[in-house]
């Protein structure tokens, strides 16, 4: 009984935003939540992410945490998260997958055409990274507002936006170099 009523007095110093407290909760619990991510993903860095991600939902939603199990509450939490992070890796696939169609099909039209200019800017969108050619992708091919590409990349607009800026200024340098 004394176990449960010190977790009832650190759970109630978390609410009243005591630091100690949530590293208390963190000491608790951050192997064994660690091990259920580790063992749901295989991953070394996905379940050190996912772990992150569960305690700060944890510093969010402590306030409406009501008393039943603790544990029962954090890993209802973990299983969430994992969901979300199942649900976004299939996101991602099926637009990268349909971007590697896209760019397939240009290509192949592309070669098919006598439009120096379009064959240049082709070339010049593999000598991009990655993360810059997704961007210019998404919003030029796919035609798809920034607010949209955000939402797809969990990030804010404003990253969004700088990023695409970024991504533009690069591409025109290595369309005139």
């Amino acid at each position: 009984m004394a176990e449960s009523d010190d977790l009832a007095r650190i759970i109630t110093g978390c609410k009243n935003g005591d630091s100690r407290c949530f590293s208390k909760v963190v000491d608790m619990y951050a192997s064994r939540c660690y091990g259920y991510f580790y063992r749901l993903t295989g991953d070394n860095d996905i379940s050190d992410e996912l772990l992150s991600e569960l305690f700060v939902k944890l510093v969010e939603k402590i306030g409406s945490y009501k008393g039943v199990s603790f544990e029962s509450w954090l890993f209802k939490i973990a299983t969430n998260i994992f969901h979300d992070h199942l649900r976004s890796k299939q996101r991602r696939k099926k637009l990268l997958d349909v971007l590697k169609k896209q760019l397939e099909s240009e290509i192949t039209e592309h070669k098919q055409s006598d439009d120096e200019q379009s064959d240049k800017l082709q070339i010049r969108l593999k000598t991009l990274d990655t993360d810059t050619r997704e961007l210019i992708m998404l919003r030029f091919y796919s035609q798809l507002s920034f607010k949209e590409i955000a939402e797809i990349r969990s990030e804010p607009i404003g990253t969004t936006l700088a990023k695409m800026h970024r991504g533009i200024k690069k591409l025109r340098q290595v369309m005139e170099g």
